[in-house]
């Protein structure tokens, strides 16, 4: 290995204590998306104290920042994303207590190894809130925050180390049935149900599911279901994701959840109310450079990629959104120990996050991304490159 890339992970490797002791700081935080006052105040700080020019309160979201450490005037721009929400009752269960402190540590640590040897360009890092209402991203694309940027990058924990595996586009879609109110015994011809439209819409959709393509996902529950049993309920509510592969292949399945909600609607004659989600989350576009770069950093740390399938159980993030205007990069960075295994949205994916399984697969993130950003910053070839496949038709493959 080269002095300059031993130069940055010796900077990772010396900011490992702090990085540990912030991990278990904002996990004990555990905030809700958009209320992630004290994680934000946390990370933005660490920053601040490591020469970052630090604004709060990017893109009208109080707890967004932007941090930036420059070289000189010129290119690149190499973004760090840092997640910061948690879930419900179950904590950091997605593990954005590590993704936040990775980016952070690792847009830290190659700044350090960057002052006096790099001489242009600028390493961000970006505070992301709400990502568990896909939102906070998505509005930072909206509003501009990613121009000028010319890699953006962050990892993720998983059961799994891989380098690009993507996500699906995803529209959240909430139903409101009304109907009319009447005593359930005495006078129920007087009723109409809106229960009953709930309920069909369900049915709907699992007769719909047979004729949907592999890739699509069509998930709900029922929010409202009325008051009491003896009250025809006069309002009754559902919450669905329904995903796609490709934004094309979404709208379509949209369309024909829709299409059950009306008839449901008709066949209990209720009104219907549909209110979609404030963003559709785009699909991932992996980027086969900065995928390329990031594998040539894994095999300097000596660290094998799983061989299991990439095109499995994928969810939905609002970096897909990242990626459709930017080259991107979200590898995942494995937190369980031999022989263990489970996924996230668990307890025991919560707890493993600041374990020492948690803790290697923290700084496995933060080493390898610092590599990825050197590279960057010290081959000109790769970041056209990361462009070139960004704009090719065959982007988002690895």
């Amino acid at each position: 290995m080269d002095p300059s890339r031993k130069r940055v992970l010796a900077a990772a490797d010396g900011l490992a204590p702090q990085a540990t002791r912030l991990l278990r700081e904002i996990t004990a935080y555990a905030e809700l998306p958009l209320k992630e006052s004290r994680t934000s105040e946390a990370i933005s700080s660490f920053l601040a104290s490591r020469g970052f020019r630090v604004k709060r309160g990017v893109a009208g979201m109080e707890t967004a920042f932007r941090a930036e450490f420059s070289f000189g005037k010129g290119r690149p721009a190499v973004a760090f994303l840092c997640e910061m929400d948690a879930l419900p009752e179950i904590g950091h269960a997605c593990g954005h207590n590590i993704v936040g402190v990775s980016s952070a540590f690792a847009a830290a640590a190659l700044a350090e190894a960057g002052v006096g040897r790099f001489r242009s360009g600028k390493v961000v890092a970006l505070g992301t809130p709400a990502e568990e209402m896909g939102y906070g991203k998505a509005r930072m694309v909206e509003k501009g925050v990613f121009r000028g940027i010319d890699a953006a990058m962050m990892v993720h924990p998983s059961s799994r180390r891989h380098v690009a595996k993507g996500y699906l586009a995803l529209q959240k879609l909430r139903f409101t049935y009304h109907g009319r109110a009447a005593h359930a015994a005495a006078y129920p011809e007087q009723g109409i149900n809106a229960l009953d439209a709930v309920l069909l819409l369900f049915h709907g959709i699992s007769a719909l599911r047979q004729q949907l393509p592999d890739t699509v996902r069509v998930h709900g529950i029922i929010t409202e279901g009325g008051k009491a049993p003896n009250i025809i309920p006069e309002r009754a509510k559902a919450y669905f994701y329904v995903r796609g592969e490709e934004e094309g292949e979404l709208g379509d399945a949209v369309a024909r959840v829709k299409a059950c909600a009306a008839g449901a609607a008709t066949a209990a004659r209720c009104r219907l109310e549909i209110e979609e989600g404030p963003y559709t989350l785009s699909p991932m576009k992996v980027n086969p450079a900065l995928a390329g770069a990031y594998r040539r950093a894994l095999s300097l740390l000596k660290l094998p990629e799983s061989d299991a399938p990439t095109d499995r159980n994928r969810g939905s993030s609002d970096i897909g959104n990242v990626s459709q205007v930017v080259p991107t990069l979200q590898p995942n960075v494995p937190i369980t120990a031999p022989g263990e295994r489970f996924e996230i949205h668990t307890r025991p994916f919560a707890e493993a996050t600041t374990k020492p399984s948690g803790i290697r697969g923290m700084m496995e993130g933060i080493r390898a991304l610092a590599l990825t950003g050197h590279e960057l910053f010290t081959d000109p070839d790769l970041v056209k490159d990361a462009w070139r496949t960004f704009h090719t038709p065959e982007r988002g493959r690895s």
